[in-house]
């Protein structure tokens, strides 16, 4: 059974003081970096170590404690919940199947997790499992499919006054966010979405690309800027991630000395918002973005975060800026036309931010598409995120390592490093078989064995 939440928290005290003494130590936070190199059995990851929560850069930390504020003791232990949160729902999705109707977090330290269901007899194994229950209407996969009809509408319906919608699991419903009521209604019924479903919300804000954007480091693209989002590399090749606005196939790049540096290989926009870009030999790649202060903030991996956590930006324009997820699988409408699938958050971002880095923890999360408002009386952005974009070109993150030392044996199976993982996906691993808990790209160090947060065997 994992920890009731005032037993996690608990927990989560012992967690961040074994972190801070590792710190200390001048030794890497992970259960693995101490293992006894004679052990023959692997080392079990717990989820804030799969998650490099010691290893946490302490410019993510201090601007959690500016954004969000928080005390040093509390990011730590909001990072260390999260990753706990994250496991806990990733079990209870696949114990509760067509009833699951999300999770998230809650809390200045994201202490308690919800996880809702439409059979108020699932009540128990959630409550079991230490998180709090809520009974709803609909299901994540019901509100899924709505959403997809609403995407396919938008196809053929303007939606320029009705410019945002996503699935909101709080609520447990699709919002659609409109400057004009009557535009949300025409997109509803052109989807012919029942509106028990569906809630509108009115708002004045019509998102857009940000382009002339910087996030960890600037790249210029003849009269336009950008930011390079994650280092990658695709077999030997070396390059970044980023949006797919900021430039098409074939456009020539040059980094933030205007020295020549690669071509943007791939690009999709709108419907997506990615893109890639392979560098020359004088670039080289490396598993950091651009902190606060010029500082490296390492990336430990893509386990993408639950809706309420934490999340940081790095815009050359604003700097560093920290928020909490609000909703995954959002579609927005830009001028250019609507994506599908970001990440909608609270975290602020200006023009001269785009492409650039979303990270939580040290877990990378995905690249700046666009959003309202600004760093001064705050603002809404959308990311990309990472792992879709990562499958999409068959790229590698580049990462700071896994959790531990890779399988020296031979087990066989199915599952493979650097391969992209969603929620649900099965593999086959030493004879066994394991379902994902979490989205991420797998690493070696990261076998279903060893990392219980990411795997459950079935």
């Amino acid at each position: 059974m994992r920890p009731t939440p005032h037993r996690r928290l608990a927990a989560t005290c012992a967690a961040v003081a074994a972190a801070g003494a590792l710190a200390l130590a001048g030794l890497p936070g992970s259960a693995a970096a101490q293992a006894d190199p004679s052990a023959t059995s692997p080392t079990t990851l717990s989820p804030a170590e799969t998650a490099s929560v010691a290893r946490t850069s302490p410019g993510v930390l201090t601007a959690m404690q500016r954004d969000l504020g928080l005390t040093s003791a509390q990011a730590k232990a909001r990072l260390v919940n999260e990753a706990e949160a994250g496991a806990d729902a990733g079990v209870l999705r696949g114990a509760l199947g067509r009833n699951f109707a999300g999770a998230w977090v809650g809390g200045a330290t994201s202490a308690t997790l919800t996880v809702a269901t439409t059979d108020a007899s699932d009540v128990p194994a959630i409550e079991a499992r230490g998180a709090k229950a809520q009974v709803v209407d609909h299901s994540v996969a019901q509100l899924d499919a709505a959403k997809g009809q609403l995407d396919r509408a938008a196809k053929r319906t303007a939606t320029r006054d009705a410019p945002v919608w996503y699935v909101d699991v709080r609520s447990n419903a699709v919002v659609v966010r409109a400057v004009h009521t009557a535009a949300a209604k025409h997109l509803v019924t052109a989807a012919g979405v029942g509106s028990s479903l569906v809630r509108v919300e009115r708002t004045t804000e019509r998102p857009r690309p940000l382009y002339d954007l910087v996030g960890g480091e600037a790249y210029y693209m003849g009269g336009g800027r950008c930011s390079i989002g994650f280092p990658v590399t695709k077999g030997t090749q070396q390059g970044f991630a980023t949006a797919g606005h900021c430039g098409r196939a074939g456009t020539a790049t040059s980094g933030y000395n205007q020295v020549a540096q690669g071509t943007f290989q791939a690009s999709i926009f709108p419907g997506k918002d990615m893109a890639w870009v392979a560098v020359n030999s004088q670039w080289t790649a490396t598993p950091y973005v651009k902190g606060q202060g010029g500082q490296r903030v390492g990336v430990g991996g893509s386990t993408q975060s639950p809706v309420g956590a934490s999340i940081c930006r790095s815009g050359s324009t604003t700097g560093w800026h920290c928020g909490t997820i609000s909703q995954h699988n959002t579609s927005v409408t830009y001028p250019e036309g609507t994506i599908s699938g970001v990440t909608r958050t609270t975290v602020c971002a200006e023009p001269g931010d785009s492409g650039g880095s979303f990270i939580s923890g040290s877990q990378a999360q995905g690249v700046t598409s666009g959003g309202s408002g600004n760093c001064s009386s705050g603002g809404t952005t959308f990311h990309q995120p990472i792992n879709p974009l990562l499958q999409q070109y068959g790229l590698t993150l580049k990462t700071t390592g896994g959790g531990g030392d890779p399988d020296p044996g031979e087990p066989g199976g199915t599952w493979a490093a650097g391969k992209v993982y969603a929620a649900g996906d099965s593999v086959t691993y030493g004879g066994s078989t394991y379902r994902c808990l979490q989205p991420h790209q797998a690493q070696p160090g990261w076998e279903p064995p060893n990392t219980p947060a990411l795997w459950e065997a079935v």
